[in-house]
């Protein structure tokens, strides 16, 4: 009975943290570029006085789908989605070099090139400046070009793609970084202009294993409540004797 209610206990923590990714995968249904969590377990002996009879369900190394989403055109030119395994390197919140495939891009009051988020958009050699009242264009390799007026067109920088050879790690706030540091440029990297990628969540298979997980949460507690029963069953019997 007692390792009964390890076991149940273990499952419906597994199920609960299961239900919790899940969630943030269908609310994550319609962002650009979100790639969806994947949860990962492992079994972990409960370390005491006695034999290790008693495992618990630990998270283990927590990755993600690596599919690409669907591409759409919008006709922006500001927005851009990645080809292949292309990332964008962006500036984090804490000042590091992080990468995303969210590629609606912005210019703001500064002049700086961002995301629609308000993260500066890394070039091959740094932030980059967008002349005031230009038209920007975007190439296929990440080059940026800037035309005010009737003057004429001039490169003011190039977006730096990645293309990083092991899993990204995402972080807490949403971005990717690299075990290693900070990626070199990909001079092979190419992308989509006037187009962004969507999220590769898939809405329907998410919620089906939500109600799978669901399922199997209600079947650990039915399972505590069986050894329950075996306990008050088993005492009442020694307490007759």
């Amino acid at each position: 009975m007692d390792r009964m209610i390890y076991l149940s206990m273990a499952g419906a923590k597994a199920s609960l943290h299961r239900q919790d990714v899940l969630a943030n995968n269908l609310a994550n249904v319609s962002t650009g570029g979100f790639r969806a969590e994947m949860a990962a377990f492992r079994a972990v002996p409960v370390r005491g006085d006695g034999a290790s009879t008693r495992v618990y369900a630990l998270e283990t190394t927590t990755g993600y789908n690596s599919d690409p989403g669907v591409v759409q055109t919008t006709g922006n030119n500001l927005d851009v989605a990645m080809k292949g395994n292309a990332w964008l390197a962006v500036q984090g919140l804490d000042g590091t070099e992080a990468y995303t495939r969210a590629g609606a891009l912005d210019v703001n009051p500064e002049g700086l090139l961002t995301t629609k988020a308000g993260l500066t958009v890394l070039g091959d050699g740094g932030p980059i400046t967008v002349p005031e009242n230009s038209e920007v264009a975007i190439g296929s390799d990440g080059t940026i070009s800037a035309k005010t007026g009737n003057g004429r067109t001039t490169t003011i920088g190039r977006l730096k793609l990645v293309t990083p050879e092991a899993a990204l790690t995402r972080g807490t706030d949403g971005l990717f970084r690299a075990a290693d540091g900070d990626l070199p440029a990909d001079a092979n990297a190419r992308l989509q202009d006037g187009a962004l990628e969507g999220s590769n969540v898939s809405p329907v298979e998410t919620m089906v294993a939500m109600i799978s997980a669901a399922r199997q949460f209600e079947h650990q507690m039915k399972l505590l409540q069986t050894a329950q029963g075996n306990e008050q069953a088993a005492a009442k019997l020694l307490s007759n004797n």
